[in-house]
């Protein structure tokens, strides 16, 4: 095993899905040639809607009457929502020195965000069969991660402050029907800001990450 380091930076808030995802294409095509370290994206989104390449779409429900725009993008899943407090991380990681497997790599995001969350107090877990952070079966975090020529992109987007909900209320999250949303700062029954929580994630994902080296 070897240590990961990631170059990490946070890109602001209220950043349009558009802006971001340009951003990680441009460090996709870096980090691919050798040109720029693995990276790591933190970020608030203007609020959007995003949804996987499936003929599925009914989780969007109605999608003329979303109250924001919605994007197809190239990860796997049904729709979520970004909006502000929600943190949002994209880790542009070449996966070809992570052993080429995308299931695993997920997984050492599920289980970076799991330890974040309890740094803060939060008793978060993963469910069998089920994508994402959750406290029992209320969901906290999305997972949704594309791959390139092994580069990934895309990545994880969890529920900080009581804001991050509003959006969800007018699709199926997820494509799971009846599914409970909830905030960091609910369960830990504190305030916490996205960057106080985006900042704590950089080293538990170091260290899952590297358990993955090859």
């Amino acid at each position: 095993m070897q240590e990961m380091r990631l170059h990490t930076q946070w890109l602001g808030s209220n950043i349009s899905y558009q802006d971001a995802l340009d951003t990680q294409l441009d460090t996709l095509a870096k980090v691919l040639t050798g040109d720029a370290p693995d990276t790591y994206f933190t970020l608030e989104h203007s609020p959007v809607y995003t949804i996987g390449r499936t003929r599925d779409k009914s989780s969007l429900l109605n999608p003329e009457l979303l109250p924001h725009p919605h994007v197809e993008i190239n990860r796997g899943g049904q729709a979520t929502y970004h909006g502000p407090g929600q943190l949002v991380g994209y880790p542009i990681v070449d996966l070809r020195n992570l052993g080429k497997d995308l299931h695993t790599f997920i997984r050492a995001i599920e289980s970076a965000l799991v330890t974040t969350c309890q740094d803060f107090g939060v008793d978060a877990t993963i469910r069998d069969g089920l994508t994402g952070v959750w406290v029992e079966n209320r969901k906290l975090a999305s997972i949704g991660v594309g791959v390139k020529k092994w580069i990934s992109m895309h990545g994880y987007a969890i529920n900080i402050t009581p804001e991050s909900l509003t959006g969800f209320n007018h699709i199926t999250p997820c494509g799971l029907q009846g599914v409970s949303m909830t905030t960091v700062c609910d369960e830990a029954a504190k305030a916490i800001t996205v960057q106080e929580f985006a900042q704590a994630t950089t080293k538990h994902l170091e260290q899952e990450f590297s358990k993955l080296t090859t």
